[in-house]
C-alpha cells in the first residue's frame, strides 16, 4: 500500500506491531504496523484473516433457497442479504416490479434492520470511545461502562435496537434469519396486533433518534479539532439514490461523486454495475479492493455507507432527518465532510430517518392486505442492490434451466470500504503514533478509525478462485531458504 517500502529487505529491518484482534467489530481482523528505528510509521494495514466461501457453495443450490441461505453470512445484518438476494432473484422469476404490499413489507423490514443495526453500532460499540475518550480506562470502555455513567443513553440505545428487532420479527417471522421475503415478493402481511404494538412505540423511537443526533452534535461541538480532522482524507463516494436524487435505502440507481463532491456518474441501473466496478486482489488480505473502472485502482476507490449516502443524495425524504442533513452539509462549509468520525453523525441522521419512515409506513393499509407475489417470464440472471446499514450491497446470481444457481458474486459494504478503511488506518497511525511510545490507548485510536465504518468483516470475505498465499521454508536459525508466492 505504501510505495516507500519497495523491497523485502527494507521491510525486514522494520519493527512490527500487531493489533490482533480488532475489537468491537463483527468478524475477525487485525492491523499490522511497521515502524522504523525512530518509531515512525512506515506502513499500516488492515488485514481480514477469515475466509467464508459463500460465493462458491451457493452454486448448485435451488435459487429459491438462496434468500434464506445467504443471510447466514451475518447475525448483525441478515436482513440486508435476505433482501438483496430476493431483489436479484425477483428478476429470475420475471418479477420486474413486485406488488405494492410486498414492496412496503420489504421496506418496513429493511428500515427496521437499519435502525437496529445503527443503534447497536453507535450505542454498544462506538459510544464508549466517544463518551469516555480514546485513551480512557479499557475496563470502562464498553457498554457496561456506558450504562453506569450514562444510564439514559444506554437504555435508549438498547430499546431502539429492540424496537428494530421487533420490526424485523413482525415482517420476516424471526428477529434473526427470517423467511419473509421470497423471489417475487413476500410470504406474509403484517398482523394488526404487530402493527398496533409497533405504532404504540414508534413515536418514542423518533424522539430518541433525535436525541442521538443531538448527542453526536454535542460531541462535535465539544472537540471540533478532533472530530473534524481525525482520519481526514479525500475519497470518492457511491450510493443508491431515488430517481429524483433523494435518499432511498431500499431501491434506486447508483450515483458516484468525486472527492470534490462533483457527480461523476448518475442514474446507473443496478443491472449495469458490472460495466463500472472492478475488484483488485492483494496478497495480504482476503478482502478485495473494488474501484471505479474509468478511474483505475489507484484513484478510483470510494467510500460507501452513511457518510457517503448523506452527502451523495440531494435530500432525505423525511422532514426531521432532512433538516439534520442540511445542517451536516453546512458543517462542511462548501466542501464534502471528510473526517472519519463524521460517520457517526451521518449514521444517527439515518437512524432518525428510519424511525420516521417506519412511523409513516405503519399507517399504510397495504401492509395488512393485498397481493404479495408477482411472476413473469423466467430469466437466467439477476442483480439486486440495496443500501445495507454499512453501505451499498450487491448480490448477483445466474441460474440454469434446472433452477440451480450457477454463479454467485457478492460485493458487500465493507468490501467497498476496504481501501478507505486502510487509508484511515494509515492516516491515524501517522498522526497519532509517529515517534511515540505505543500504549493501548494510542493503539485504540486505530481501532476507533476502523469502528467508525462499522465493518462487518465476516460478510466481506468471498473472493473467487485461488486465494493469495505466501509459503516460506526456513532453516533452524530462522533464515529463509526459499519463498513461493501465489497472488
Amino acid at each position: 500500500m505504501d510505495s516507500s517500502l519497495e523491497t523485502a529487505e527494507h521491510r525486514d529491518h522494520l519493527r512490527r506491531v500487531v493489533i490482533d484482534p480488532v475489537s468491537r467489530v463483527e468478524g475477525h481482523g487485525k492491523v499490522t504496523l511497521l515502524l522504523d528505528d525512530e518509531d515512525q510509521v512506515q506502513e499500516a494495514r488492515l488485514h481480514i484473516v477469515e475466509f467464508r466461501g459463500f460465493e462458491v457453495f451457493i452454486q448448485g443450490r435451488p435459487y429459491w433457497e438462496v434468500p434464506v441461505m445467504v443471510q447466514r453470512l451475518c447475525g448483525i445484518c441478515p436482513v440486508s442479504h435476505h433482501l438483496a438476494a430476493s431483489k436479484a432473484l425477483d428478476r429470475v422469476v420475471g418479477a420486474m416490479a413486485i406488488t405494492a404490499s410486498a414492496e412496503k413489507m420489504r421496506r418496513l423490514m429493511h428500515y427496521g434492520q437499519i435502525l437496529q443495526s445503527h443503534a447497536l453500532h453507535f450505542f454498544h460499540l462506538s459510544s464508549p470511545d466517544l463518551l469516555f475518550g480514546f485513551e480512557s480506562d479499557v475496563g470502562q470502555r464498553n457498554i457496561v461502562g456506558v450504562a453506569a455513567a450514562y444510564p439514559d443513553v444506554a437504555r435508549q440505545g438498547v430499546l431502539l435496537r429492540k424496537f428494530g428487532q421487533e420490526v424485523i420479527r413482525a415482517t420476516a417471522g424471526k428477529r434473526i434469519h427470517g423467511t419473509g421475503s421470497i423471489p417475487g415478493g413476500m410470504n406474509r402481511h403484517l398482523s394488526v396486533a404487530d402493527r398496533d404494538a409497533l405504532r404504540s412505540d414508534v413515536g418514542r423511537m423518533v424522539e430518541w433518534s433525535r436525541s442521538a443526533v443531538e448527542l453526536v452534535k454535542r460531541l462535535h461541538r465539544a472537540d471540533p479539532s478532533l472530530y473534524d480532522n481525525f482520519g481526514r482524507f479525500r475519497a470518492n463516494m457511491m450510493s443508491l439514490v431515488r430517481a429524483d436524487g433523494a435518499m432511498d435505502l431500499y431501491h434506486g440507481a447508483l450515483r458516484f461523486r468525486d472527492a470534490d463532491g462533483k457527480i461523476l456518474l448518475d442514474g446507473v441501473p443496478d443491472q449495469a454495475y458490472r460495466g463500472l466496478l472492478r475488484e483488485q486482489v492483494k496478497p495480504w488480505s482476503y478482502m478485495k479492493f473494488p474501484y471505479l473502472q474509468q478511474l483505475g485502482p489507484e484513484v478510483g476507490w470510494y467510500q460507501v455507507g452513511p457518510l457517503a449516502r448523506v452527502q451523495n443524495c440531494d435530500s432525505i425524504p423525511s422532514p426531521l432527518a432532512e433538516a439534520e442533513r442540511r445542517e451536516f452539509i453546512d458543517h462542511g462549509a462548501g466542501e464534502p465532510v471528510r473526517a472519519t468520525l463524521a460517520y457517526h453523525w451521518a449514521r444517527m441522521i439515518e437512524l432518525l430517518h428510519t424511525a420516521e419512515v417506519i412511523r409513516d409506513l405503519l399507517d399504510d393499509p397495504d401492509l395488512l392486505d393485498g397481493p404479495l407475489v408477482a411472476v413473469g417470464e423466467r430469466q437466467h440472471e439477476g442483480v439486486g442492490i440495496i443500501e445495507a446499514p454499512r453501505g451499498t450491497l450487491i448480490h448477483h446470481y445466474q441460474v440454469g434451466d434446472d433452477d440451480l444457481v450457477t454463479m454467485c458474486n457478492l460485493i458487500v459494504s465493507t468490501t467497498h470500504n476496504n481501501q478507505a478503511m486502510n487509508t484511515a488506518v494509515r492516516e491515524v497511525a501517522r498522526r497519532y503514533l509517529n515517534g511515540r511510545k505505543l500504549t493501548e490507548g494510542l493503539l485504540n485510536h486505530i481501532e476507533v478509525a476502523i469502528r467508525a465504518y462499522d465493518p462487518c468483516l465476516s460478510c466481506a470475505t468471498h473472493a473467487l478462485g485461488q486465494m493469495p498465499l505466501v509459503l516460506e521454508l526456513a532453516d533452524a536459525r530462522g533464515q529463509v531458504l526459499e519463498r513461493v508466492v501465489r497472488d
